[in-house]
């Protein structure tokens, strides 16, 4: 749910605290002179921009997009500045500057500030973090070697977002900035740099309700997976002592460290049970099903294990969630149930032939088939049709109206 810090939105080059003012001002005139339809005007011009200033190139496999970022900067802006049901809000300048200091990832404007402040200074720890964490994603070594012997520190340093990691979590790609979920060729180079500089590979980041260290996130981490790089982070995370918890071998699908690790503690089970859901481990999915594990258990944004494995594209799980009697209609914390996830999936770079299987086996099963669904390509959409579900421009993701464009 937004904001979270993979939605983070990214920075322009050199940002500057009074043009950032300037934007807060323009949002609080967007919200007094048009109201809503203002506010997403004014959301989408900041959005747009920031991304066209960042350089950030959004890549199929990569957890950003413009027109998401867009629908979410506006809705969270609408909720800040004219509040809801719990909130009454108004048009205030610190509602405002609220909104653009969470869009980045910060929990408060005054954090955002202290942020962007150091990154005026030249060569400020925060500006080597920065520069230290866009050199880990990219992959250049020299660089990072170069930052760490200038400032040594640097490898106990947390960032000041929300979620306080370390530069040794920018390697699992998973839980951070969206737009730094990248697994260079070299990452293991990259981490074994880092661990060599004196990074605590046990260290804990706050993401997915906290607690997650970079094992945990690299094991669950679809980049380093399609990069074909991730048994051999994960060996080196492990030859650098970090600790292999039940979650992490169930993500892993390590049978047999699961047996040793396994706890009937149902909290600890539904986890482990989520992740192995989530990278399709089939073998360590049944074994947990067998001993207890709730099909109705989610992860904190609402994600059941039925949603996990259609967003990984598991076809073969999905089928024995569905054989299992997995609850076909829960949604998860933006409103969708497992089939419009397998449209949303489908829509963000997914195989569609794939998931049109996976919707074959959710519509078997007895899913729900809405009379209307956002586009998600031709090939869904004819299938879609033919199955007596129209695409309707004007509608946004899970069902939810908005504005057309």
């Amino acid at each position: 749910m937004f904001p979270n810090p993979q939605s983070a939105l990214p920075f322009p080059p050199r940002p500057n605290l009074e043009r950032y003012r300037k934007i807060a001002k323009d949002l609080v005139t967007a919200c007094k002179s048009g109201g809503p339809e203002a506010v997403r005007a004014w959301a989408k011009g900041w959005v747009d921009a920031l991304f066209k200033l960042s350089g950030v190139i959004i890549t199929p496999q990569l957890p950003v997009r413009i027109q998401r970022s867009i629908e979410d900067v506006a809705d969270f802006a609408r909720r800040k500045l004219f509040g809801d049901e719990q909130n009454a809000g108004t048009c205030t300048l610190s509602a405002a500057q609220f909104v653009i200091a969470r869009s980045h990832g910060f929990e408060s404007w005054p954090k955002f500030v202290a942020h962007l402040r150091a990154l005026e200074v030249e060569n400020s720890s925060v500006s080597r973090f920065e520069a230290a964490a866009d050199a880990i994603v990219s992959g250049d070594a020299a660089t990072l070697n170069r930052l760490l012997r200038e400032d040594p520190e640097l490898i106990r340093q947390r960032s000041l977002r929300e979620h306080g990691a370390s530069l040794l979590h920018y390697v699992s790609a998973n839980g951070v900035e969206g737009y730094r979920q990248r697994t260079p060729d070299n990452i293991v180079e990259i981490a074994e740099i880092l661990l060599d500089a004196g990074a605590e590979v046990d260290r804990t980041a706050n993401v997915y309700g906290g607690g997650c260290t970079t094992l945990g996130l690299a094991a669950t981490s679809l980049h380093p997976e399609l990069a074909g790089v991730q048994q051999a982070l994960l060996e080196t995370l492990l030859a650098y002592g970090a600790r292999l918890d039940f979650a992490g071998a169930a993500g892993l699908g390590l049978l047999d460290a699961v047996k040793t690790r396994f706890t009937d503690d149902r909290a600890n089970l539904n986890e482990a049970f989520l992740y192995a859901c989530r990278y399709g481990r089939d073998p360590v999915v049944e074994f947990l099903l067998d001993r207890g594990a709730d099909l109705a258990a989610s992860s904190p944004d609402g994600q059941t294990a039925l949603h996990w494995a259609v967003i990984g594209g598991h076809l073969s799980t999905v089928k024995m969630l569905v054989s299992r009697q997995a609850p076909l209609e829960l949604e998860n914390a933006y409103g969708g149930s497992a089939w419009g996830q397998t449209l949303w999936s489908a829509a963000h770079g997914g195989d569609p032939d794939l998931y049109i299987a996976i919707l074959e086996t959710l519509r078997a099963a007895g899913a729900k088939i809405p009379e209307r669904h956002v586009p998600v390509n031709k090939t869904v959409d004819d299938w879609l049709e033919q199955h007596g579900s129209q695409a309707e421009p004007s509608w946004h993701w899970y069902g939810e109206k908005r504005e057309a464009d």
